[in-house]
């Protein structure tokens, strides 16, 4: 019994390590969090002055700048906000367009701006020479689809003619332009002399 005891003793100290080591384990499992939920408030993490941001085709060519004077980042829903914003786009066989704005907000991977505040867009003359301009308090872009809308008041001007409406569409790839509501087109007289006028 004697050349036993110390093969038990050894065994029982064993034994109270495992209970306690699981114990403890356990205990600390139960108490302490270990990994904390990710936090969802609506706070930037990262912010730069000056900021420009290029995105490129397969092929290198810069098609969509986004610039302004202040940015922040919001990791929540990944979105860059920017203060006095300038929106380039520069899609292939397409008039460049150019967005400002008081403020803009980039989201959905980049895939969508809200231009807000004195929002504004301004088409290169097209192959007929006009301009084409959209004025808001708020436009969205859509960079890579060379769309814009919104569900406000807009005043759009293509060429001569000037158009106001509340909510609109417009498709730079088409040149398709819709106005939802209340539109109303201005057309300034025709500098060309009638039939019936008459000739020195």
């Amino acid at each position: 019994m004697r050349e036993r005891l110390p093969s038990l003793t050894a065994l029982t100290l064993l034994a109270a390590l495992v209970a306690g080591t699981w114990w403890a384990a356990h205990y600390t499992h139960s108490t302490v969090e270990l990994d904390p939920p990710r936090r969802h408030t609506h706070e930037p993490d990262s912010w730069a002055k000056g900021f420009v941001m290029l995105r490129t085709d397969e092929h290198g060519i810069a098609i969509n700048r986004l610039e302004g004077d202040y940015m922040q980042h919001y990791p929540d829903d990944d979105s860059y906000h920017l203060d006095k914003a300038r929106v380039t786009i520069n899609q292939q066989d397409n008039p460049i367009s150019t967005a400002t704005s008081d403020i803009a907000i980039m989201d959905q991977g980049g895939t969508r701006v809200q231009m807000i505040g004195n929002a504004y867009v301004h088409r290169q003359p097209d192959e007929k020479g006009d301009i084409f301009t959209i004025s808001s308090k708020q436009l969205t872009l859509y960079p890579d689809q060379d769309k814009v809308e919104t569900d406000d008041p807009a005043v759009i001007v293509n060429g001569s003619q000037t158009l106001q409406g509340k909510g609109m569409y417009y498709d730079n790839n088409s040149r398709q332009l819709q106005v939802h509501q209340n539109a109303h087109v201005t057309i300034p007289p025709s500098n060309t002399p009638s039939a019936d006028a008459p000739t020195q």
